[in-house]
């Protein structure tokens, strides 16, 4: 774990990036409330719309996104139930961390003060990419208010990413130019367009010094005591995630766990083809509210 706080490398870079951030705030289509949480670590800025039945379900955005990058998907999500969409401590967004994350369990604690706050007693939780790996730290250290899981391009964490992988992917991210952006956007998420807001926010959030640490491996006894239901999503053709190797590994340790491959999805499936993972999300939510409402 990171022993430092996230900040930006000078104030300049923190007020471009401000300036960005809050460009893309107008992307959100439904009403939304917006609050800076207090936590042991911080405050946290949470964004709440919609209402309904449902159990509230909590999002944890990827890497150099916001809570704010759920745009294209909140209007579905939010149908039915509650929806709290979070910019994650240590990283850029206008979440202000103060105290380092020591430990994973640290993280998780991280998540309870955020539960506490919102006066929530059980949320679905939900993370892409990057905010997969936090999703996961979350539930291996175990909060009593967590009831599901679901994993959407969950990678470096479950199998290995190939060293090529990797390496191509530190070159492209190394060149901040448009041209380098539109090239690693074509290789890593191909089908998927930013807009104009996305980008720029993307690209005012690299240099920001992380405070929140990078995905590790977890070990098999990690995932054994993960029993929470859980749905992993995986784009069949991702460059990042090795779907079928990490599906599998799944199915062999999680005690509950339904795993979902797209057929020619890449690392940013969700957006590039909504149709095709959004109604499997939605349904799983569903089937859980229902159980929980059974018990």
């Amino acid at each position: 774990m990171n022993a430092t706080v996230g900040r930006f490398a000078n104030e300049r870079a923190r007020e471009d990036y401000l300036r960005a951030y809050d460009a893309m705030e107008h992307l959100w289509p439904v009403p939304v409330e917006r609050a800076d949480l207090p936590t042991r670590f911080g405050s946290t800025r949470v964004r709440r719309s919609g209402s309904g039945e449902g159990m509230p379900l909590l999002l944890l955005h990827g890497l150099n996104g916001t809570g704010s990058s759920w745009h294209f998907a909140i209007e579905d999500l939010a149908r039915d139930r509650e929806v709290i969409a979070v910019d994650v401590m240590g990283t850029a967004g206008r979440s202000i961390q103060t105290v380092p994350f020591l430990t994973d369990a640290d993280f998780g604690e991280w998540f309870d003060d955020v539960l506490a706050g919102l006066g929530l007693d059980g949320v679905h939780l939900l993370g892409e990419s990057n905010g997969a790996w936090h999703a996961a730290r979350i539930a291996l250290h175990g909060s009593p208010r967590l009831r599901t899981l679901t994993l959407i391009e969950p990678n470096g964490f479950v199998v290995r990413p190939s060293t090529g992988a990797l390496l191509k992917f530190a070159r492209l991210s190394a060149r901040p130019t448009d041209a380098g952006w539109r090239r690693m956007s074509e290789w890593l998420t191909p089908g998927v367009t930013l807009t104009v807001e996305e980008l720029a926010c993307a690209k005012a959030a690299m240099p920001f010094r992380p405070g929140v640490g990078w995905p590790r491996l977890l070990s098999d006894a990690e995932w054994e005591r993960m029993l929470l239901p859980t749905l992993a999503v995986f784009g069949g053709e991702s460059v990042l995630s090795r779907p079928g190797a990490a599906a599998e590994r799944l199915r062999e340790h999680l005690a509950d766990v339904q795993t979902v491959i797209v057929p020619g999805g890449g690392h940013g499936v969700h957006p590039q083809l909504p149709g095709s993972v959004r109604p499997r999300v939605l349904e799983f939510l569903a089937r859980h509210d229902r159980s929980r409402a059974a018990n």
